[in-house]
């Protein structure tokens, strides 16, 4: 390797002479910018080395063009004329400075400059390509969700099954009393301060308008959350103050329990102060077909008039 480096720096130190001596030849003529490509490619290929490949032509080629070029500046043509005037001192620090420029043409070449824009066009690619992947993913995903969302319903929710609670005139009660009925059911607590009066009242209003709309008869179920104050006496003045053919249902703890999980209800206790405390719990209605399976449920965001038009919608579509 330091063999072929030395051989190239000689190789340029030769070419150097050859353009120290064209620098003192008088033409004035055509610029020389146009015409030392030509002249001095000859003598380039008596340099060069057969073996030595293209690429080093072509560094030899940018070497020696750059300093032809620098040779024609007015900027340098003015220190030459006065050079001829001069002693022989002056010239060979002319060739000197002419030597140095000659080193800093090929260590400032467009090598590093092409490979740098060769590099961004690459990752320029590259980000393009993967932001092509991702928007192509993307549209799947969501071709792939809507195809879910409209397709056919598949099954059942497991919504609903068999209890047996006692109803508000102190009567046992099973899902088996309500079969042949459209049933509304609503869980809660006579306790409740706000929130179950005013999902009572909203679904017994519903039931009124189905009945003038429709004509079909919907039957009201209220169950209680809190079997440990919702006594049937208790839960039987409750529902009397929102609807005469509202059915108040409570029972033990274990079965309370029960008929929750089988409707995937929450309730939970919250902070107790002696016997006075809140029960949490989903706000949800359920409405249940004439088999007492579950067709669907209603939440705290519809009004009386979409709980009625909802329901009458799920009915018709019951039928066909």
């Amino acid at each position: 390797m330091a063999t072929i480096i030395s051989r190239n720096v000689n190789h340029l130190r030769y070419v150097n002479r050859c353009l120290s001596q064209f620098r003192r030849l008088p033409i004035r003529s055509p610029p020389l910018a146009d015409t030392a490509p030509l002249r001095t490619l000859p003598i380039l290929q008596s340099v060069v080395p057969l073996g030595f490949g293209i690429q080093s032509l072509a560094i030899y080629q940018r070497c020696l063009f750059g300093t032809s070029t620098a040779s024609v500046n007015p900027e340098n043509q003015a220190p030459n004329s006065s050079g001829e005037a001069n002693s022989g001192n002056g010239k060979h620090s002319g060739g000197s400075h002419q030597s140095n420029e000659s080193g800093k043409s090929v260590r400032g070449g467009p090598v590093s400059w092409l490979s740098f824009l060769l590099l961004i066009a690459t990752g320029a690619g590259l980000i393009f390509y993967y932001d092509k992947q991702k928007k192509q993913h993307i549209e799947e995903i969501t071709s792939a969700s809507e195809a879910v969302k409209q397709g056919p319903s598949v099954g059942q929710a497991a919504i609903g099954g068999p209890f047996n609670l006692i109803n508000h005139d102190g009567k046992h009660v099973t899902e088996k009393d309500l079969l042949g009925k459209w049933t509304l059911i609503y869980f809660g607590f006579t306790h409740c301060p706000d929130i179950c009066p005013e999902e009572l009242q909203k679904l017994v209003a519903a039931v009124d308008k189905i009945k003038e709309k429709a004509g079909i008869e919907i039957v009201p179920v209220f169950i209680s959350v809190d079997p440990e104050r919702d006594t049937v006496e208790q839960v039987g003045e409750y529902v009397k103050e929102f609807h005469p053919k509202l059915i108040g249902l409570t029972g033990t703890p274990d079965e309370i329990r029960s008929v929750a999980r089988a409707y995937r209800v929450y309730y939970m206790k919250t902070a107790e102060e002696d016997s006075d405390y809140l029960v949490d719990h989903s706000i949800v209605m359920y409405l249940m077909g004439p088999d007492m399976k579950f067709v669907k449920f209603f939440g705290k965001n519809n009004d009386v008039d979409s709980l009625a038009d909802g329901v009458i919608k799920e009915i018709k579509q019951y039928k066909k």
